[in-house]
């Protein structure tokens, strides 16, 4: 299983505001990290790829083949195979044919709702459980340890699929059933599973960042409550491994809301500190995205 951090499935959610800061701006920093989570969750959903019909139907015939040789029926399972590549003509005749059909998706939220200072104190309580050897109960503590989407995607090989039914309807001709049958069961248990990860602390961060941009004249109080809860939880990221400390940018931007908390709790001529904050949040972006999906094709 290929499982990557990001990827063009799900880059979207963050190469663009999550939400309309507009329907936040009378939120608390808490409700704003709800609602960009559900917003996230909902938005993996919403972008997950389209089933491919003709896909399914097609392993339905190859599956119901199956079970027919194994109850010797011999001409309904030559049938069932034609059938099975039937339904993948369109496919396999399109222009731009995919490799991969998508064929089950599954969306996982594992929301970790504690700030960078709980993750710091379960990772030293981790570390004495080992020092004093219970492995098992430091398992179950790193287990939680997680907060983030979990993008599934389960694919059928057209590389190898439709070759496979083709060879198994040739071993039906030349009356070799049971190799016909050892083909279709190997076809019927090959897929590929990529895994794609959405940090959650990040999303919220950028989200909190965008609403208190826009409240930050008329709510100086609320906009340094949300841009103090995007650094804790870009903290939270880097802690849980999702971005790396070392990352200039990652660095550049902690001290860039630091410097835009001073000038709100002052006259608040934020305007450019924010606008400049936002072009620093693109560029970490697009950074961590082009970073991770460099490493999954390693």
């Amino acid at each position: 299983m290929k499982k990557t951090v990001l990827s063009t499935l799900v880059s979207t959610l963050l190469l663009s505001s999550v939400a309309l800061a507009d329907e936040h701006k009378n939120l608390t920093s808490q409700e704003v990290s709800t609602k960009a989570t559900q917003a996230a969750t909902k938005k993996a959903q919403d972008s997950r790829v389209n089933l491919v019909q003709e896909a399914l139907e097609s392993l339905k015939f190859s599956a119901k083949a199956l079970s027919e040789l194994n109850g010797n029926k011999l001409d309904d399972a030559k049938k069932d195979i034609q059938l099975a590549l039937g339904k993948l003509e369109s496919i396999l005749t399109a222009k731009d044919t995919p490799k991969l059909l998508p064929i089950e998706n599954r969306i996982l939220v594992k929301n970790f709702i504690g700030t960078s200072d709980d993750v710091k104190k379960i990772i030293e309580d981790v570390k004495k459980l080992l020092d004093n050897g219970k492995v098992q109960e430091a398992g179950e503590l790193l287990i939680s340890l997680q907060s983030e989407i979990d993008v599934t995607v389960v694919s059928l090989p057209l590389a190898s699929y439709p070759d496979a039914l083709k060879l198994a309807s040739k071993y039906l001709l030349e009356k070799h059933p049971a190799k016909a049958k050892h083909v279709l069961e190997i076809a019927l248990n090959t897929f590929e599973q990529d895994e794609h990860i959405i940090p959650i602390p990040l999303i919220n961060a950028l989200e909190l960042v965008n609403v208190a941009s826009h409240i930050a004249k008329n709510d100086k109080e609320q906009a340094l409550k949300h841009l103090a809860l995007a650094k804790d939880d870009l903290k939270k990221a880097e802690l849980l491994g999702y971005v790396s400390s070392s990352t200039t940018t990652y660095k550049q931007l902690e001290e860039l809301i630091e410097k835009t908390e001073k000038e709100v709790k002052g006259p608040n001529k934020a305007e450019k500190l924010f606008k400049e904050l936002g072009e620093k949040i693109k560029e970490f972006k697009e950074k961590i995205l082009s970073t991770h999906e460099s490493n999954s094709t390693k």
